[in-house]
């Protein structure tokens, strides 16, 4: 990282109230290396802050995304730190999680994306319709598609399932073009983009990685060849109705429809480069930034590109390899989260375990919300027990584990 000139953090700091019931809780003295310029006391508090008392997820959240965290992280920090009527920004909102969870507590929701994948993710979740207007909408739409067919697509779909997405993704790029796309295509478009591929017959493809992630056409080549199969038939219209009925089953008929505001909320483009916020406005900021070359996301979402139109190779998104480039480029945008940010508002910075744990992520994301004139409030340590089957994971069926989770809060002063 450059040599920048800021503001050094000087006196001892004491756990902030609102995170003051872990189960240990301490003041740990953070030492920048020697490279850097600033020394930061910042206390730590360890516990399973949200998991063990707060209600399960809405079934909105329920769109699978890759490196999404849980609703009741967000959840803890907008009922910690924001009251109704204050403005939440997630600056990476990817499937929506922060954007969701502040309109169903009352709060105006900003969301950034440099891929428009995730606008068409949160929209119609921030607009939920009635199934009523879904079934009846997808009877109205010619499910016959003529034509020569991908064989690169047919590694993932039977035939006729192929042919029926055609020709819903033409059905929805025409409604687009002519500028009739209503709320209820939206909803259409959202669940078939998040019923494209997975691992049961809940969804249109043959069996391949869950739903957060696609892989090639060469590894479902060999994922075909290694379990004997081929694709199926899947009823497209039918397994939408059906994923639609389960993100609504939390939502009430008679509940408002429309979440406020969010139309001119959700941007797309770089994060430090929000200009439609205007400065001083953002009450809290709950994000959780790509992480070096961890996660692929440009390729994990190259299918549903695909189905919305969206040119995968033209998006901006960067790979970014070396921990220097990752620092300066958070540091622009956590620049661009002090110009937002109110007096007194605060960013909660979800960092990942990178490289095996060689990389101590914390430590340099501090030098850099220091960098930016923001103080460091707290590092939270979330700790939360499971058990779970993922062979793909190496984790064996009833098999316990730890997941834990280190976010670094910053204040505006």
């Amino acid at each position: 990282m450059a040599h920048i000139s800021c503001m050094q953090v000087m006196d001892t700091q004491i756990i902030p109230p609102w995170a003051q019931e872990g189960e240990v809780s301490k003041a740990s003295r953070i030492s920048l290396t020697e490279s850097r310029h600033h020394e930061a006391e910042v206390p730590r508090a360890f516990n399973s802050f949200w998991t063990s008392r707060q209600r399960a997820g809405h079934s909105l959240h329920e769109v699978s995304y890759r490196a999404c965290f849980k609703p009741q992280l967000p959840a803890y920090f907008i009922d910690n730190l924001t009251t109704k009527g204050d403005s939440v920004l997630d600056c990476f909102m990817g499937r929506g999680t922060t954007l969701l969870e502040a309109a169903l507590r009352g709060r105006r929701a900003w969301g950034n994306d440099v891929n428009p994948l995730g606008r068409l993710l949160i929209e119609p979740r921030l607009e939920p319709v009635l199934i009523e207007e879904v079934e009846s909408r997808l009877k109205s739409i010619r499910w016959t598609s003529q034509g020569q067919l991908s064989e690169d697509l047919l590694v993932f779909f039977h035939e006729d399932t192929l042919r029926e997405l055609y020709a819903l993704r033409r059905y929805l790029g025409k409604r687009e073009k002519a500028g009739t796309l209503d709320p209820v295509d939206r909803w259409i478009r959202m669940v078939a983009l998040n019923r494209l591929t997975g691992h049961s017959k809940g969804f249109f493809s043959v069996y391949t990685l869950p739903p957060n992630q696609a892989v090639t056409v060469e590894a479902q080549r060999r994922i075909n060849r290694q379990r004997q199969q081929v694709p199926d038939y899947r009823d497209v219209a039918g397994l939408i109705v059906k994923k639609s009925k389960a993100l609504m089953r939390h939502v009430e008929k008679a509940a408002p429809r429309v979440f406020p505001g969010w139309r001119d909320q959700l941007l797309t483009g770089p994060a430090a480069a929000m200009s439609a916020i205007p400065d001083r406005t953002i009450h809290l900021v709950v994000t959780s930034p790509p992480f070096l070359d961890t996660v692929d996301y440009q390729t994990d979402n190259w299918l549903r590109c695909w189905f919305a139109g969206i040119d995968s190779r033209k998006l901006p998104i960067k790979g970014i390899r070396s921990i220097e480039a990752w620092e300066q480029e958070m540091l622009l945008v956590f620049q661009e989260l002090r110009r937002v940010l109110k007096p007194g508002g605060h960013v909660a910075f979800e960092v990942g375990e990178v490289r095996g744990g060689t990389v101590d992520l914390e430590n340099h994301v501090l030098e850099i919300g220091i960098a930016s004139g923001l103080r460091p409030e707290v590092i939270l340590h979330h700790f939360q027990k499971f058990t779970k089957t993922a062979h793909c994971w190496g984790i064996k069926n009833g098999q316990g584990g730890t997941n834990s989770q280190r976010i670094v809060v910053f204040v505006k002063r």
